[in-house]
């Protein structure tokens, strides 16, 4: 008996996660170019001694990570790699903040937040959209080939 595979759908949901982590990462990353110092003495509760730090780049890095995720969206099984380019931006961003930015803001509560839910739990739907349009767009390529 030849059965084949159950054919794996791609959830509207899922487009509209990866818009929606999109354009949080866009909108954050844009506080962070062109309101960086006032974002960085607020995340460092107050405390005016902070050296320059690179928020104008940081937050132009960001800004491409959430064009990139949300491009995504609009074909994310043929454009699977660009999630996979999301997700590498992703954690670019979280080893960034927690090298370069943490230890002059000091470990706080409004500097975990931003950690915590603006970086790393992205990551988890992120993660999971890509597997889903990695398991569909090999799917059609097997239907393709003729397996």
């Amino acid at each position: 008996m030849d059965q084949k595979p159950v054919f794996p759908t791609f959830p509207m949901h899922f487009r509209g996660l990866l818009l929606l982590a999109g354009m949080y990462t866009i909108a954050w990353s844009a506080f962070y170019k062109w309101f960086g110092p006032q974002l960085l003495k607020w995340m460092a509760m107050g405390n005016s001694e902070l050296a320059s730090l690179p928020s104008n780049y940081f937050g132009t890095f960001g800004i491409v990570v959430g064009l990139v995720i949300f491009v995504s969206a609009f074909y994310p099984v043929s454009w699977v790699w660009l999630i996979l380019a999301g997700i590498t931006g992703k954690i670019i961003t979280a080893i960034w903040f927690t090298l370069g930015f943490a230890p002059e803001l000091s470990w706080n509560k409004r500097s975990i937040f931003h950690l915590i839910f603006n970086e790393l739990v992205w990551l988890i739907p992120l993660i999971l959209i890509f597997l889903r349009s990695l398991q569909v767009k090999n799917y059609l390529d097997r239907s393709d080939s003729g397996a």
